[in-house]
């Protein structure tokens, strides 16, 4: 399934396309393998509430969101074989290509839709 992902609070668009890894094989694989992440496009893995860059050729931006599709945590530019922060509140995380948050505005407390 493939989702596009907004940050309704800024008004701004994360990832026109974002794969959606939510059962046990597409959440192991996540990015994996893959040469670099394109702009426009992202990774939403649920349930999940901790990430790893293990096996990944490229660096990320994090954003770690609630029940509530609010914000609580935001990685930015974490590099390959790299592990994330664990964030108990997180109900998923989007990943999107290092400079994203930067570029979008993106803070704590945001809220995201997945359309």
């Amino acid at each position: 399934m493939k989702v596009r992902v907004e940050n309704v609070t800024r008004g701004t668009t994360l990832a026109e396309v974002a794969q959606v890894a939510d059962n046990l094989l597409t959440r192991f694989i996540g990015l994996q393998g893959r040469a670099r992440l394109e702009e426009g496009h992202g990774l939403v893995i649920r349930p999940c509430s901790g990430i790893h860059t293990m096996f990944m050729r490229f660096p990320i931006d994090v954003i770690y969101v609630n029940r509530d599709d609010r914000v609580v945590h935001l990685e930015r530019a974490i590099a390959p074989w790299r592990v994330g922060r664990v964030m108990r509140e997180a109900r998923y995380v989007v990943e999107l290509p290092a400079g994203t948050i930067a570029r979008s505005g993106t803070q704590l407390g945001d809220q995201i839709a997945l359309r």
